[in-house]
C-alpha cells in the first residue's frame, strides 16, 4: 500500500501537482534505507534536495546604500533649463525689422511662384485636351484605313464571284 502511494506521489511530482507535505513524504521515503528497487533512480535526486535544503550562505553581502542619484537629478534640471531658454529667449528678443522684411519678401516670392505654376498648369491642361482630340482623330483614321482594306477585299471577292476578272 505504501509503495502504491509513493508511486502515485511520484507521478503527481512529475506532473508538478504535489503539495509541500507530499514532497516531504517523498523526501522522507527516499532518504530511508528501504527504497523499492525500481524506484532507486529517484533516490539521488531527493537526497540532493534534502542536502541542498540544509545549505546556507555564510558570506556577508555588502549593501551599497549610497546611490548616485544627485548626478542624474542635476542632468534633468539642466535639460529643463536648456529647453526653457530655447523657448523663452527667442520670444524675449523677438524678430528684428530685417527678419520681418525678409519673411514678407519670401512670402511674396512664394505667391508669385505659385501663380506661375498655376499658369503653366493651365497651359498643360489645354495641351492635354488637344492631344486627346488628336488621339481621337488618329484612331478614327486608323479605323477608316482598316475599313477601306476590308472594302478592297470585298471587291476582289465580288469580282471572283462574278468572274469579271
Amino acid at each position: 500500500m505504501v509503495l502504491n502511494n509513493i508511486e502515485k506521489l511520484i507521478e503527481k511530482y512529475n506532473n508538478a501537482e504535489t503539495t509541500l507535505k507530499e514532497e516531504a513524504q517523498l523526501r522522507a521515503y527516499f532518504t530511508s534505507e528501504d527504497v523499492a528497487p525500481h524506484l532507486e533512480h529517484y533516490k539521488p535526486m531527493f537526497l540532493y534536495f534534502s542536502k541542498s535544503q540544509q545549505e546556507q550562505y555564510t558570506k556577508d553581502v555588502p549593501l551599497n546604500t549610497k546611490k548616485n542619484t544627485r548626478f542624474y537629478q542635476w542632468i534633468s534640471v539642466a535639460a529643463v533649463v536648456v529647453l526653457m531658454l530655447g523657448f523663452i529667449v527667442p520670444n524675449l528678443f523677438g524678430p528684428t525689422a530685417e527678419e520681418i522684411q525678409q519673411r514678407e519678401e519670401a512670402l511674396l516670392v512664394y505667391n508669385q511662384t505659385m501663380e506661375a505654376f498655376n499658369l503653366i498648369s493651365l497651359g498643360m491642361n489645354e495641351g492635354k485636351s488637344q492631344l486627346t482630340n488628336l488621339t481621337l482623330v488618329s484612331d478614327n483614321i486608323s479605323e477608316g484605313v482598316e475599313q477601306a482594306s476590308k472594302l478592297g477585299e470585298f471587291n476582289t471577292m465580288t469580282n471572283k464571284i462574278l468572274k469579271n476578272k
